[in-house]
């Protein structure tokens, strides 16, 4: 479970009066952001995925697909579905799926579903630079978490100037553990059936279900 939970936990005090405020540019780009991707019915999208801290560096390539409150996540050998009350994680390595209810307002800051509004709880916020990338210029978001007990300290999230939508976003941890999430490809209002985001035990045959609910 551990890859999942960077994931989903993906859980500097400043003394600078200013900071504490929402930055009213910030807010506008993040605004647009999050109509973008609450327009869409559904999207797909490939990432590379890059963490390191406490002398451990690990990388993986990773796919997501959300529809609504449901996602799909494959990440390290592991497979995610989360059908809205169901969350089952798959471990292929020792053919394993474990099977608990889901609550998506009380797993993570960085729940995959929510990665776009959550600005809007739990963080202030400034613009921090216009940076460049493949041709694009990308505008960089820095959230601060305002939450004492957070692990969280920062995540800097980039924005497409043009289409206003997320290329990468950097979480910095309080005891330094960063991890990155980098867009290589984005499908909007792909076709997904309920059924993709329920896990099928007859298509893992032999597989051991550890029900934790």
């Amino acid at each position: 479970m551990k890859k999942f939970a960077v994931l989903l936990s993906l859980a500097f005090v400043m003394t600078l009066p200013a900071f504490a405020q929402k930055d009213k540019r910030a807010q506008g780009i993040l605004d647009a952001m999050s109509k973008k991707y609450k327009s869409l019915k559904s999207y797909q999208a490939s990432f590379t995925f890059a963490s390191a801290g406490g002398g451990a560096k690990e990388s993986y390539k990773g796919d997501l697909t959300v529809k609504n409150e449901k996602f799909r996540l494959l990440l390290g050998g592991q497979e995610v579905f989360t059908d809205g009350k169901t969350m089952s994680t798959y471990i292929k390595e020792s053919n394993e799926v474990n099977v608990q209810d889901y609550d998506a307002g009380s797993n993570s800051e960085l729940n995959p579903t929510q990665i776009y509004t959550i600005y809007k709880r739990g963080f202030d916020y400034r613009f921090l630079k216009e940076q460049k990338q493949a041709g694009r210029t990308l505008e960089v978001i820095e959230l601060t978490s305002s939450r004492p007990k957070s692990a969280i300290k920062t995540v800097q999230i980039a924005v497409d100037k043009l289409d206003k939508s997320v290329r990468n976003w950097l979480i910095i941890n309080k005891d330094g553990k960063q991890t990155s999430y980098t867009i290589t490809k984005f499908t909007p209002n792909v076709n997904a059936p309920d059924s993709y985001f329920a896990f099928d035990k007859s298509k893992y045959p032999g597989v051991e279900v550890v029900d934790l609910r």
